[in-house]
């Protein structure tokens, strides 16, 4: 490991339980082994790769062929979409879902809880200002345990209000994306963005039979993923969120991404993103913060 990780592991390890390594070219990764779960951390966009409740299946979906490199995005996981949700509003050429998941971010805290879970807090490093010309830095705070907490921490310093758009594009791991129900939604409307973009009102329980890609507006409630052949049911809770969105590629598209790690690959994923997106972006006076609070749980 380069300089960098040993310096991080002597300020910010935790003897038995958290580690700093190099993953290759200075792509620093931290794992976490407490007696709860494991876990690991990308210091690249703050990016979680892995969360798994001792005597418990995956929850986070990773593709097997993800990239772990510099500037690049990394297929699975949770992605930080930060300061904006999907295309920017008025510049194409800035990065899709803005630029915190490919940038450098700098842990300031780390913690071995009481009751055994471990606490990492980030600060983003690297903020690209020709595209966020604003004094409005982000963190994200994470505890790992036998429940994932997440909380996207964003403080308007200026002197405007500004608009933010932010998401946890969590990728979870499920059997078989075809015999799964997604429940929490019933009445809600969304904006289906498969084929011509056409606003519904989602009725029962969602099920996939071909490619989903919905924004699930004014949405605050639990979101429930039923997964009888995991035998478990993943249990969504967020505050300060007023959107979902709910993904998956299906077959044709997950062909074309050719980073899913086989032709089937859509089929163990699904991705339940808690969000502030399109019409639910947040405007942040000067002064104020959002927070963006995330908690992952498993329940039989």
């Amino acid at each position: 490991m380069n300089a960098k990780g040993f310096t991080l592991n002597d300020d910010f390890g935790i003897h038995g339980q958290l580690a700093f390594r190099d993953a290759g070219d200075g792509f620093i990764v931290i794992d976490v082994d407490n007696r709860l779960c494991t876990a690991s951390i990308a210091m690249q966009g703050a990016h979680l790769m892995s969360w798994n409740p001792k005597g418990k299946q995956p929850v986070i979906w990773m593709s097997p062929v993800a990239t772990l490199a510099q500037g690049k995005s990394i297929r699975g996981g949770v992605p930080i979409c930060w300061p904006w949700f999907g295309a920017h509003a008025t510049e194409a050429s800035f990065s899709g879902h803005g630029f915190a998941r490919t940038v450098a971010w700098d842990v300031i805290h780390t913690a071995a809880l009481d009751d055994g879970s471990t606490a990492i807090h980030f600060r983003i490093a690297e903020i690209n200002k020709a595209q966020w010309p604003y004094e409005a830095p982000v963190e994200m705070h994470m505890v790992v345990g036998t429940a994932l907490e997440m909380e996207l921490i964003t403080e308007n310093h200026g002197e405007e209000t500004i608009t933010v758009g932010d998401a946890l594009h969590t990728y979870f791991c499920v059997s078989d994306v075809s015999k799964i129900n997604i429940r929490g939604l019933n009445g809600c409307d969304y904006l289906d963005k498969v084929g011509p973009t056409t606003r519904r009102t989602q009725q029962g329980d969602i099920s996939f039979v071909s490619e989903v890609d919905r924004i699930y507006f004014d949405q605050g409630q639990d979101v429930v993923i039923e997964d009888p052949g995991m035998r478990r049911n993943i249990r969504i809770k967020k505050r300060s969120s007023h959107s979902t969105i709910v993904w998956n590629p299906w077959i044709e598209k997950c062909l074309n991404m050719g980073d899913f790690g086989s032709d089937d690959g859509y089929l163990g994923m699904v991705c339940v993103e808690s969000a502030n997106a399109a019409e639910d972006v947040v405007q942040l006076a000067p002064g104020d913060t959002h927070r963006l609070w995330v908690c992952y749980s498993i329940e039989k």
